[in-house]
C-alpha cells in the first residue's frame, strides 16, 4: 500500500511540474546577481577623489551626465588580481559609447596601489581612496572587489559582489542603456 501511495504522489508531483512549466514557458526566472543587491535603485552622490597617478581628480561619471561603471579593488585583494586583467582586456576591445569606467583603489598604501595598477595594465582612470571615504561611506562596501553600474542620473542599476565575470559585466553595461 505504501508503494501505491508513493506512486500516486509521484504522478501528482510530475503533473504539477508539467502544469507550472507550461504556464511559465518552461523556465524559472532567478533574480540576476546584478540586481539582487539592496543598493540597486539607490541614488549615489557624485564624488571627486584624488587620482592614483597624480593627474586630475577622478569624478563620478554621472557628475557630468554619463552612465558609469565603478570598480572597487586593492593591491592586497587576491581576487582582484584575477579579475582586473580580464576586464581590462574586455574594455580595450569594446566601445561603450558615453559610459565611463572608473576604478577606485580602496584602503591601500599608495605605493602598493600604484604598482598594482601598473602591473594589472589598468588604463581607466583610478581614484585613490585610502581611508574608505568613497568606498565605505558613500557606496557602503565592506568587501572587495565590487562593481557598480550607475545610470547618468546616479541611480544604481546593478552591483556585482566579487570578481565580475565578463558575461555579468556585459549585462551590467546593458542595464545602463
Amino acid at each position: 500500500m505504501m508503494f501505491v501511495s508513493l506512486g500516486i504522489g509521484l504522478v501528482i508531483a510530475i503533473a504539477l511540474i508539467a502544469v507550472v512549466s507550461y504556464f511559465t514557458g518552461a523556465s524559472v526566472q532567478q533574480p540576476s546577481a546584478l540586481t539582487a543587491s539592496s543598493e540597486v535603485g539607490k541614488t549615489i552622490k557624485a564624488f571627486s577623489e584624488a587620482s592614483l597617478d597624480g593627474g586630475p581628480s577622478v569624478s563620478a561619471p554621472w557628475k557630468s551626465g554619463h552612465p558609469g561603471v565603478v570598480m572597487f579593488f586593492a593591491s592586497w585583494c587576491t581576487v582582484c588580481r584575477g579579475e582586473l586583467p580580464t576586464i581590462e582586456k574586455y574594455i580595450k576591445a569594446h566601445n561603450f559609447g558615453s559610459t565611463q569606467i572608473v576604478g577606485i583603489d580602496a584602503l591601500d598604501a599608495k605605493s602598493s596601489a600604484q604598482t598594482f595598477v601598473k602591473q594589472m595594465g589598468i588604463s581607466f582612470p583610478t581614484a585613490y581612496d585610502p581611508d574608505g571615504k568613497v568606498t565605505t561611506n558613500l557606496f557602503g562596501i565592506t568587501n572587495l572587489p565590487e562593481t557598480f553600474f550607475v545610470s547618468k542620473a546616479g541611480v544604481v542599476k546593478g552591483v556585482y559582489l566579487g570578481a565580475v565575470p565578463l558575461s555579468e559585466f556585459a549585462k551590467g553595461l546593458a542595464l545602463l542603456n
